[in-house]
């Protein structure tokens, strides 16, 4: 599999009255195409800071970020973000609309989206009537309506109760894959990252580097519920809970 992002020696550094904050010290890290990437360390040792700046949220103080010509990326939040006096359709279009994109074409390709993931007969009404779950769908599909080549994914489960974002990863991670997507997801939860990713990035506190890159093999992988049954699983989830606890 080709690189489609190359950073190399990240650092970001933040500013405020009193000192100097060192968020991101020296971090080099490959996404390759078709990956599912998934990002874990202690609470605020940085892993949201480098998704933004891998969007282009928010500025690097230091060091590159490649990513190969003609790569769109797209940004899927926390929470859904769903208007509420806004239908399904015209949430899963918003993204459309914002960007002056909202052609017959692009129209009738989200209309097949929700059609095939099984919201078509959502599609005139509101937030309210669908459950968690489909919610999540539908965010996911208004990010996927603008054609991005790699998914940014900022702990999209992380609002939801512990079976329904079983359920949800699950769901969400057979759209990802059928639609070919790439994927640098961040999430405090190790086994939902063993369960889910195809590498594993384990940062250090404060500042973030590099600790360990995981590779998530397993003999019978398939989706995220049924790979959470495989032995390797809790050799995974073992690996990388000690990197986490060590703190350094």
């Amino acid at each position: 599999m080709n690189n489609v992002i190359e950073i190399n020696n990240l650092r970001k550094k933040y500013f405020d009255k009193k000192q100097e904050v060192l968020a991101i010290d020296d971090i080099t890290l490959t996404v390759k195409e078709g990956e599912f990437l998934v990002i874990v360390g202690p609470s605020g040792c940085g892993k949201s800071t480098l998704l933004n700046i891998i969007g282009g949220i928010d500025s690097k103080s230091a060091g590159e970020i490649n990513i190969h010509k003609n790569v769109k990326i797209g940004y899927m939040l926390q929470t859904d973000c769903l208007f509420s006096w806004l239908t399904i359709l015209d949430n899963a279009l918003l993204g459309l609309k914002i960007n002056n994109l909202l052609t017959k074409e692009n129209v009738d390709y989200v209309k097949e989206l929700l059609k095939t993931y099984g919201l078509a007969e959502f599609m005139n009404n509101y937030p309210s009537s669908l459950s968690g779950g489909m919610k999540q769908r539908v965010a996911l599909i208004r990010t996927l309506a603008l054609r991005p080549d790699v998914l940014l994914l900022d702990e999209p489960f992380s609002a939801l109760d512990y079976q329904t974002r079983l359920m949800v990863a699950d769901d969400v991670y057979k759209i990802i894959k059928k639609e070919k997507k790439t994927v640098i997801m961040i999430t405090h939860d190790i086994g939902e990252a063993c369960s889910i990713a195809d590498r594993v990035v384990v940062l250090s506190d404060r500042p973030s580097t590099v600790k360990k890159i995981v590779d998530i093999i397993m003999a019978d992988k398939s989706s995220p519920i049924n790979n959470r049954k495989c032995r390797e699983f809790s050799e995974y989830y073992e690996i990388i809970w000690k990197e986490i606890d060590k703190h350094v």
